[in-house]
This record gives C-alpha cells, sequence and structure tokens, in this order.
C-alpha cells in the first residue's frame, strides 16, 4: 500500500505564489516501515526519509517512484537508528548519492554506511522552499527525532495515530518519551502527522482520540 499528497503552502520567501509539497508514504520491510519522499513540485528536489528497506524489489520501488517523478534526493534523513528505518541506507546512498542525515546520539548505532551529516534540536534541512526543522524527540531512542514543517511533522516512531513508540528498547526512556509527546502536543491541531509506521493523523486528531495523550500517568 502506498499514500501519496501534494499540498500547497505559501512559504513566507515567496508571497504571492504558492508551493506545491509532494509527499508519498511507502510502508517497507517486515515491520511495515513508512518510508516517505518528500519534495518540491516547482524545483523537483526532494529528501527521503526513513529509508528502511534493503530488499532490492522495495528499493527498485521507491527509486522508481522517485524517477518517475523527476526528483532529484538531496538528503536522506533518519528520524533514529533503529534497522527497521536504516536499512536501506547503502543502496539509496549509492543509487542517489545524497548524504545522510540522523541526530548525533543516534549515529553510532548505524553500521555502515554512516552518517554524513549529524543532526541536533533546533536544526533544519531545506530542499528548495521546503524547510524541515529537526525537533529532537527522544524516548524512543536517545537520537529520536521528529521534522517540523509548515503543516505537517514526520514523527517517526514517537508519535502514531492511537498510539505512541515503545520506549523500552536500548536507549529508550518512559520519562523522555512524555517529555517528547507534550512537544508534539504544542503544535498546531491541524498539523498533519506523518508516522513512522500505520497511518496518517493529525496534532488535532490525536489529542482528541490518542489514550496516551489523554493523561501521562500511565506507566
Amino acid at each position: 500500500m502506498t499514500y501519496s499528497v501534494i499540498l500547497a503552502f505559501a512559504p513566507l520567501t515567496r508571497i504571492g505564489t504558492v508551493m506545491q509539497v509532494f509527499v508519498k508514504m511507502l510502508p517497507v520491510g517486515m515491520l511495515l516501515t513508512n518510508c516517505y519522499v518528500v519534495g518540491q513540485v516547482e524545483t523537483r528536489e526532494a529528501i527521503l526519509i526513513d529509508p528502511g528497506t534493503n530488499r532490492e524489489t522495495e528499493a527498485k520501488k521507491i527509486l522508481r517512484e522517485i524517477e518517475s517523478n523527476g526528483f532529484k534526493i538531496r538528503y536522506i534523513v533518519l528520524t533514529h537508528g533503529h534497522p527497521d528505518h536504516t536499512g536501506g541506507n547503502k543502496i539509496f546512498e549509492e543509487t542517489t548519492g545524497a548524504p545522510i542525515l540522523i541526530h548525533e546520539y543516534d549515529a553510532p548505532m548505524l553500521k555502515g554506511p554512516f552518517a554524513d551529516r549529524t543532526l541536533n534540536d533546533g536544526d533544519s534541512v531545506q530542499v528548495g522552499g521546503i524547510v524541515l526543522r529537526v525537533l529532537h524527540t527522544p524516548g524512543h531512542s536517545r537520537g529520536s527525532i521528529s521534522l517540523v514543517g509548515n503543516d505537517l511533522v514526520f514523527t517517526g516512531d514517537t508519535l502514531f495515530a492511537g498510539s505512541i513508540g515503545r520506549y523500552d528498547l536500548s536507549g529508550g526512556s518512559l520519562e523522555e518519551i512524555k517529555s517528547s509527546l507534550k512537544k508534539l502536543m504544542m503544535l498546531p491541531d491541524r498539523m498533519k502527522v506523518y508516522p513512522g509506521h500505520g497511518p496518517t493523523s493529525t496534532i488535532g486528531e490525536e489529542k482528541r482520540s490518542n489514550p496516551f495523550l489523554q493523561n501521562f500517568s500511565w506507566v
């Protein structure tokens, strides 16, 4: 199953114009990790988020999606270092030539290829007019990040539709994931949530219906 949408944004740097942002979700691997192609339609520049497959058939499908839309991948961005999100690093680094970006705390988890650039809270990743701000959201892993755009956020394995990520794995923390979820709940209700697994949602919908966000007394 794949999911694609084209969003229309009016960035501050292009007053009077509308920028079209292409988002394609491609679930890959045994755990159906959501890999995303995020591109600006006008410039044909794109970011590849969480290419979690080392299967040739799935990799070819993603590459066909990139090529059929005429995109040039400028960055490979990882929301965290778990193998189901990083398994395709070698394939896509070799085929696209794009550098690999990951938070500095999760960079040591990569077995090769290694990170070309490490990220920290407040950094940004930009292609064309698309700017994704790095929000450090630890708890699932020490270096988990969310990528915050104009009207959308890629939450990795921190927040899912109706659920949250595990915090009992190596590098995970109950208190940190609670803090990270509270950060995400500060975002506007209209903001669309693109998680690391499962369907999309919005911040407003998760505030209303996600049982883990109704209160933070759970353990």
